[in-house]
């Protein structure tokens, strides 16, 4: 009975620090998430005033052409699976686990 209770005790803690870790790990994505948006703001608010204060100082104010997202080019992420070495150890197959990115949603 005493070995029940204690690994019921130990698979409750084990299970509370892969909360803990998984919501640290959430926490700190949604952080870059958002810094993310944030600098892609800044980036579209930089770019109008820049294509305004060029249409103010052009000559021929016309022959600019404003930004649109159908003349942007997406670039595909590399693909970051080739690049990790093969993990040799139990250890450094749970440090490799634990390194996994988070996906986004529920």
């Amino acid at each position: 009975m005493d070995g029940t209770l204690l690994g019921l005790i130990a698979a409750v803690a084990v299970l509370a620090g892969l909360t803990l870790h998984w919501q640290h790990r959430w926490t700190v994505a949604f952080r870059l998430l958002e810094a993310t948006r944030t600098q892609a703001h800044r980036l579209t608010e930089s770019t109008a005033v820049m294509e305004q204060h060029l249409l103010k100082r052009s000559q021929q104010p016309t022959s600019l052409v404003p930004t649109q997202v159908a003349n942007l080019v997406h670039l595909d992420r590399p693909a970051l699976g080739s690049l990790r070495p093969v993990a040799s150890s139990p250890m450094a197959s749970l440090q490799a686990l634990g390194d996994q990115p988070i996906r986004a949603g529920y």
